[in-house]
């Protein structure tokens, strides 16, 4: 078995940081990064990004010396990324902030309301709910961080928690500040208002919570596996079919009923998922047996959908027709297969039952009458924009 050589360089300044000898071909990127951490401590393998090229991509830490595309003697080069912390500690960090800075208004603790109002209490129903509803949202979020998420990277930089706790603990306050002040007006439409929005406050935690299980069950503990949710027989789940991310759906519709229910403007809106569409447009064709993408239908019990094709409430509109044509050479039918066309009428893929007249030399279709060439519904389905029906988490 031969065995690698691995020259490590700075990306910046192209000096020699390290060199390892008799490196396993197996080896992978983690195991040189724990390697190159003998000689360098002070660069543990989370502040190491090792790439190919000087500006290329990091290379994943799964990524196998022997499959990568270099010689016997591979360059690696080195960028740090800087300080790290966990996920786990980021959301913890984030959400424990909240629940604390608005219980310190909630009980009106000094210097925040005057000294007359110190350890007072709100003689407005809504306001106990709205703490209610407020530290649940946040314990819930705590104790998913602990139990529920499954994170595909272990870190991130040290400097954005400072920006991520100003965005969570800032609208806390801000928003604990009005609902608990001493002169706070409560609702227009008084019980009937907090009701509707306590409902829909709460449906829509059932939600947030229902997906995130769903994308746990996605996710195999310990790995890095990304896969396409799908509507389950949970009906909370069955928003895939609308949107990528339904839990931050039922995010904002949490805070939209909080704010509806306390009369507030200050609700917290739900960040954008940190890892959007691009690391799932690959999966999203996947091999020839992969299960089809949600259809656009709603879905029944059981599983199954009102459309039989995929695509068929998705397909593009195609000419109402030519004059001349019999009606059967214009119409419009679910396409069967995207890979090749079935001409309506026909027996065979690639077959026409549209009279010789109108038959191109290679194929297409036309009127000599009219000069018109209609599309054939594959290339118009390939030109067709395509929809992700991929999740965060």
């Amino acid at each position: 078995m031969k065995h690698y050589e691995v020259e490590i360089l700075d990306a910046k300044t192209r000096e020699k940081l390290c060199f390892l000898d008799k490196v396993e071909p197996h080896a992978t990127i983690a195991e040189i990064k724990n390697l190159f951490t003998k000689t360098h401590p002070q660069w543990y393998p989370a502040r190491q990004s090792l790439r190919l090229d000087p500006k290329g991509k990091s290379l994943k830490d799964e990524d196998v010396l022997q499959k990568l595309p270099v010689g016997t003697t591979a360059t690696l080069y080195f960028r740090d990324l800087g300080a790290q912390i966990s996920w786990v500690t980021v959301f913890l960090t984030e959400y424990a902030g909240p629940l604390f800075i608005y219980l310190l208004f909630y009980f009106r603790v000094p210097f925040i309301y005057g000294h007359k109002y110190d350890f007072t209490s709100s003689r407005h129903t809504v306001v106990h709910l709205a703490c209610i509803c407020h530290s649940f949202h946040y314990i819930k979020r705590l104790l998913e961080t602990l139990f529920v998420h499954r994170f595909s990277h272990g870190t991130m930089p040290l400097r954005n928690i400072f920006k991520n706790c100003t965005y969570y603990w800032g609208f806390a306050a801000w928003m604990a500040y009005y609902i608990n002040h001493p002169l706070y007006t409560p609702p227009t439409y008084g019980a009937q208002q907090v009701k509707l929005a306590l409902a829909i406050f709460v449906i829509c935690q059932l939600g947030n919570f229902s997906i995130h299980m769903a994308l746990r069950d996605l996710r195999p503990a310990g790995s890095k596996t990304r896969k396409i949710p799908y509507p389950t027989k949970n009906p909370f789940t069955w928003l895939f079919l609308l949107v990528s991310c339904p839990n931050y759906t039922y995010e904002v519709g949490s805070w939209i009923g909080f704010a509806i229910m306390t009369q507030c403007l200050p609700g917290e809106p739900a960040a954008p998922p940190s890892v959007p569409h691009p690391p799932l447009r690959p999966g999203l064709c996947g091999p020839p047996d992969a299960p089809a993408l949600p259809h656009s239908g709603p879905l029944l019990p059981g599983g199954l959908h009102s459309d039989d094709h995929l695509g068929q409430g998705q397909a593009p509109q195609l000419p109402e027709g030519v004059p001349g044509l019999p009606a059967s050479a214009h119409a419009h039918h679910p396409l069967p297969a995207l890979s090749r066309c079935r001409l309506p009428g026909s027996t065979k893929p690639g077959s026409s039952s549209v009279p010789a007249a109108f038959r191109g030399r290679r194929g297409g279709h036309h009127c000599p009458a009219l000069g018109i060439k209609p599309a054939c519904p594959c290339q118009t389905w390939a030109q067709a924009p395509r929809v992700s029906f991929g999740g965060g988490g």
